[in-house]
């Protein structure tokens, strides 16, 4: 087996009989997770919000899979929503899932709310697939060794949970916080999920994955929905430029979650992203989580706010 800070696509092994469920699979990064993962013999489950887009990324998944991938429809941003794709995959699976990725996500919109009333950032990034992983291991449970990779992001380095007031509903509205509030929790979420799985005897695996500086097209789709225009133009040309500099192409941005969620020498609780310098671009392999995501008080504040904000009963209680 290759080292792990010379680690490749190529060093995936063959995932025949392996089934995975990857979110966000229509675009950018999860497409590229699901396209791999189905030409390396997994079964993959493409959970994606909108049906036509989702049919797209499933034709491209299918013409290189080795086995035939199918379509999930799961909008993160809905509860019910998560609970009805959560029921779909587990009855098409048999209760038999070895690999979830949580991986879809929005980044720095205006404000806005889910349709549950959560702030949308952290309602989608981190409340929708909290539920869903919880409603999900049942599933996860009759696989030996199964995993759940959680995608995070450097932005969650400025990030801060504030369990008071998660849904800027006193404080004033920040996208740019917002977004690093999401991804903290993500990362915080993944290793408080190792610690309570290791704590029941679970098997499953749960680690968090970030992409570096990545050209994922989330950069695009945040200037876009800025509404004032001088601050759009200016956050279009700075990510133009910024890509051009230091930005890994789609390809090098999966390959932590993708090692995350092939590698045999992952460990839960790890947390997975690019070697070089500021962890900006490179190999992948294991980096330091940040002070928050390691407190286990911080992590059982965002459990049990969690399992309130979505009616869902953690898993592990």
């Amino acid at each position: 087996m290759a080292r792990m800070d010379h680690w490749t696509e190529s060093d995936i092994p063959n995932q025949s009989g392996r089934t995975v469920l990857v979110t966000g699979a229509n675009s950018g990064l999860g497409l590229h997770t699901a396209r791999v993962l189905a030409a390396r013999g997994a079964a993959v489950l493409l959970a994606c919000r909108s049906p036509e887009r989702g049919k797209q990324a499933l034709d491209t998944v299918a013409a290189g899979a080795a086995t035939e991938p199918q379509l999930v429809e799961l909008d993160l941003a809905d509860l019910a929503s998560v609970r009805r794709a959560a029921a779909d995959v587990r009855e098409r699976t048999g209760d038999s899932l070895d690999v979830l990725v949580n991986n879809a996500g929005v980044m720095a919109p205006p404000h806005e709310k889910t349709r549950d009333g959560f702030e949308l950032q952290f309602g989608t990034n981190h409340l929708g697939h909290a539920a869903l992983t919880w409603l999900l291991l049942p599933a996860l449970r009759t696989r030996p060794g199964a995993r759940v990779v959680t995608v995070s992001s450097l932005a969650a380095r400025s990030g801060r949970i504030d369990t008071t007031d998660p849904h800027f509903e006193r404080r004033r509205y920040n996208p740019v916080a917002g977004y690093g509030q999401s991804k903290l929790a993500n990362q915080v979420f993944a290793l408080e999920l190792d610690r309570r799985l290791r704590a029941a005897g679970d098997d499953v695996v749960s680690v968090a994955a970030h992409p570096g500086y990545s050209d994922t097209g989330l950069a695009s789709a945040m200037a876009q929905a800025q509404r004032n225009v001088v601050l759009r133009t200016v956050m279009n040309v700075g990510g133009r430029i910024g890509g051009l500099l230091v930005a890994q192409n789609t390809e090098q941005g999966a390959a932590p979650q993708l090692y995350a969620a092939t590698a045999p020498d992952v460990s839960g609780g790890e947390y997975l992203g690019p070697l070089g310098p500021g962890q900006l671009r490179g190999r992948p392999g294991t980096v330091r989580p940040l002070p928050a995501a390691a407190d286990p008080t911080t992590g059982s504040a965002l459990w049990d706010l969690t399992a309130e904000l979505t009616g869902v009963t953690p898993d592990p209680a």
